[in-house]
């Protein structure tokens, strides 16, 4: 009988430690996040599912970037890494910037950087890319973010 309290016990602190977040990543809790992007021309809304980087990788957390809806959107799993009060997390993003009509229009890949203050969970996100809309040369567009916890 008490060996089967005894791993249960166990069993229940495996997972309760499976569920915390690191101890330099502290700040930044396991579990869904939504994204508010000011200003980018698109018609989706983001959820961030944030858990455990493996191991063997400190100081990150696994992201999954989920588009809400998923027409025309890109899926990205990525780490996102703290350091100096922040997390960063790079997506290469093959329809990040729209051109034309947002639904239908052509699209041209981007490289994302997302950068947010692990307590307010405000930042900014820097959209780069080599060719701009229409023949326009390349550049960069940075929106200001906020997570907020679902």
């Amino acid at each position: 009988m008490q060996l089967r309290i005894l791993v249960a016990i166990a069993l229940a602190a495996a997972s309760a430690l499976g569920l915390a977040p690191t101890a330099a990543a502290a700040q930044m809790y396991y579990g869904a996040y939504n994204v508010a992007i000011d200003g980018r021309y698109d018609f989706h809304t983001w959820i961030l599912s944030i858990s455990a980087c493996n191991d063997t990788v400190p100081d990150c957390v696994s992201v999954i970037t989920i588009p809400q809806p998923v027409a025309k959107a890109y899926e990205a799993y990525v780490n996102a890494y703290y350091a100096d009060g922040k997390y960063t997390m790079v997506v290469d993003d093959p329809f990040g910037l729209r051109c034309g009509n947002v639904y239908y229009g052509p699209t041209i890949p981007t490289r994302d950087v997302y950068t947010w203050d692990a307590k307010t969970l405000v930042g900014s996100m820097a959209s780069s890319f080599a060719n701009g809309c229409d023949g326009a040369p390349g550049g960069t567009f940075t929106y200001p973010i906020r997570l907020s916890r679902m």
